[in-house]
């Protein structure tokens, strides 16, 4: 007596039907989602996923967490990766907003003889001062990292400084 999978059938429309063909016979896209979309045309013509898994010659879990990933997420999303959480960050939002207060302050507020901060100038000022506000993370930060937390942010001290100059 064979195996009967607990699993519901996947049901496509035509369109999925035709853009699950259509990348599987692809040759520009990613081998990740031609494998994927040829599992799917594999589980929707009602094969095993053992007979499935031989045919593509990979592992039975990879054929799984596809299928599943299908009836989760859907047939578009199941072609491509889910998003990963990735590494932490180092520097804290708390710390990420003192910068940009920072940044958008005059360097006279603070004592200092000019009158807009320069990269070198505010990444001295804020590994001087980090600990007392609380931020020990940025005890080495440097002045290419202060541009990538402005520029990400979008404020831009150098350039508000050159349309006051022109």
């Amino acid at each position: 007596m064979p195996f009967v999978s607990k699993r519901s059938a996947l049901h496509l429309s035509n369109e999925e039907l035709k853009n699950l063909n259509r990348v599987s016979k692809s040759r520009t896209q990613p081998k990740s989602s031609i494998e994927r979309a040829k599992i799917l045309l594999g589980y929707y013509e009602h094969k095993s996923i053992s007979q499935i898994a031989r045919e593509l010659e990979t592992n039975r879990p990879k054929v799984e967490r596809t299928i599943n990933k299908a009836f989760a997420y859907g047939i578009h999303l199941a072609l491509e990766d889910l998003p990963r959480s990735g590494r932490p960050r180092k520097i804290s939002s708390g710390a990420r907003t003192w910068i940009l207060s920072l940044a958008c302050s005059k360097p006279l507020d603070h004592g200092y003889p000019s009158e807009l901060w320069t990269q070198r100038l505010l990444a001295e000022h804020i590994r001087s001062h980090c600990l007392d506000n609380g931020f020990p993370e940025l005890s080495k930060l440097s002045p290419g990292t202060i541009s990538k937390i402005l520029g990400a942010s979008n404020v831009k001290p150098l350039k508000l400084y050159l349309t006051l100059h022109q």
